[in-house]
């Protein structure tokens, strides 16, 4: 999503539902802005999780347990903003923000917000 590409998650909640971290939609017209969307979630990893983590960060290099917990995380606060979006009346959410944070040492926050918008295709 960075540099407003459009999404082509095969989740059912994202199909036919246009996302980008641009104020705009190339193609597109914003004929109503219904507001803020949001969805979060929060992550933890298991033990096992935890000890091959730890275990990979005693070697260095990228904590692949970790990561496969965000990209989780990430996609969940995806679907999240969608149902909210669609909730509104929307078809499109602009201006994507996605957030993380650690809460406890153990737990990944991680927070999307965006504005919640009906857009129709531009005539040419």
């Amino acid at each position: 999503m960075k540099g407003g590409s459009v999404n082509n998650v095969a989740s059912p909640a994202l199909r036919d539902f246009l996302t980008v971290t641009t104020p705009t939609l190339p193609g597109f017209k914003i004929v109503k802005i219904l507001g803020v969307a949001h969805g979060m979630t929060a992550r933890t990893r298991g033990l096992g999780g935890k000890i091959i983590g730890g275990l990979q960060n005693i070697l260095g290099g990228e904590v692949s347990a970790f990561t496969f917990e965000i990209e989780k995380a990430k996609d969940e606060a995806l679907e999240r903003i969608v149902t909210d979006a669609k909730r509104m009346g929307a078809n499109a959410v602009i201006g994507l923000d996605f957030e993380t944070t650690e809460v406890f040492e153990t737990v990944v926050l991680v927070s999307l917000t965006g504005t919640a918008v009906v857009v129709e295709k531009e005539v040419k």
